[in-house]
């Protein structure tokens, strides 16, 4: 089997990964659509993921072929490839927004004064090299990356709870309607790990319950996000969409900061490193997919093409990120209805025997 991975990195990567990406800017932007009602758009993409989700894992137990095997043996090698090829290009775009926000994380808690973008370069150094890695190699980073994931999220939502005001989320559901379902729908991009799920088809080895497993894993990292963002709202009430990054801004109250300086910061730094890994996933598919369409192992090339884009399109979108977001939110949830959610069902109608 090639680029062999776990079912268990799997749920790893479906439980911290998926919350790691959502708590940098995303609750601010959710906290300025939606008011108090942040948590329920929220809950309602992780569900209709998880569904998701589990039709993907559940298809991995009426076959042992990869998503590429099951497209090749329906409508050819040269289809595959294409819809391959695809899938390439949805990854390189899903990896804009987590490097923008992981590049103003960096920005606005590490430096005192604003820095250039060139500061940030390093970070593509880190891509490229990450890029060349096989799906083996992603798995054993998610190993690494979970207790550290772990023992952050739940600090951050501890210490933001020994600050919070409960009352800030009453009355409940104020906002109109409409409000809500828009933040839901323009989320949408937020919440498409599925595609990465069909890509590690026929790349670990399925047994009974695994299904199970994997959405439980990714309904715990959607609830985790949902508390992270509730317990922000507490703390800030009104005032949480001048409130650029979550994790710098949840835990300023609690008492001990007051005696012995901010030491959330370490548990911010040592989240990074879970953020930075969960950038750069994105990054590996878009490698793994082109070694697919192609058929060359060129990953070198692949993931230097990869980070020259992206650089590119730090640079044309830097100071510009509000911009950015707004049109992500307006447009990104199409690209993701369609690779996240329509292609993983169909991929129901494949055929799974051989010819």
């Amino acid at each position: 089997m090639d680029d062999k991975i776990s079912v268990r990195q799997i749920c790893f990567i479906l439980f911290a990964y998926n919350a790691a990406n959502k708590m940098l800017l995303y609750p601010s932007f959710a906290a300025n659509a939606a008011g108090n009602a942040l948590a329920f758009p929220v809950l309602f993409d992780v569900l209709l993921q998880a569904v998701i989700i589990w039709s993907v894992a559940f298809l991995s137990s009426r076959t042992d072929k990869s998503f590429f095997g099951l497209m090749e043996d329906t409508f050819g090698t040269v289809a595959a490839k294409i819809v391959y090829a695809l899938f390439a290009l949805y990854f390189l775009l899903s990896a804009i927004i987590p490097i923008n926000e992981q590049q103003l994380l960096v920005h606005d808690s590490f430096y005192d004064t604003l820095p250039s973008l060139w500061i940030f370069l390093p970070f593509f150094i880190f891509a490229v090299y990450a890029g060349v890695k096989s799906l083996t190699n992603v798995g054993r980073c998610a190993d690494l990356c979970l207790p550290i994931f772990i023992f952050c999220a739940f600090g951050f939502i501890a210490m933001g709870a020994a600050g919070a005001n409960f009352n800030n989320l009453l009355p409940v559901l104020k906002q109109p309607f409409s409000k809500v379902a828009g933040l839901s729908l323009g989320s949408l991009y937020r919440f498409s790990e599925s595609a990465l799920l069909l890509i590690f088809m026929g790349h670990y080895k399925y047994k009974k319950g695994d299904a199970a497993k994997m959405t439980l894993s990714y309904i715990a990292g959607g609830l985790t996000v949902a508390a992270f963002m509730t317990i922000f709202y507490c703390v800030y009430g009104s005032l949480t969409p001048t409130r650029s990054f979550a994790l710098s801004n949840i835990s300023v109250f609690f008492p001990t900061i007051s005696y012995v300086g901010r030491i959330d910061l370490f548990l911010l730094y040592a989240f990074d490193i879970v953020a930075l890994f969960a950038a750069v996933l994105n990054v590996q598919a878009f490698v793994h997919c082109l070694c697919k369409a192609f058929g060359k192992n060129f990953r070198i090339i692949y993931s230097l093409a990869a980070n020259v884009s992206l650089i590119a399109i730090m640079f044309a979108v830097n100071n510009n990120f509000i911009a950015l977001q707004q049109a992500a939110a307006k447009w990104f949830w199409i690209p993701a209805a369609v690779f996240a959610y329509l292609i993983p069902l169909l991929a129901w109608v494949l055929r799974r025997k051989p010819r």
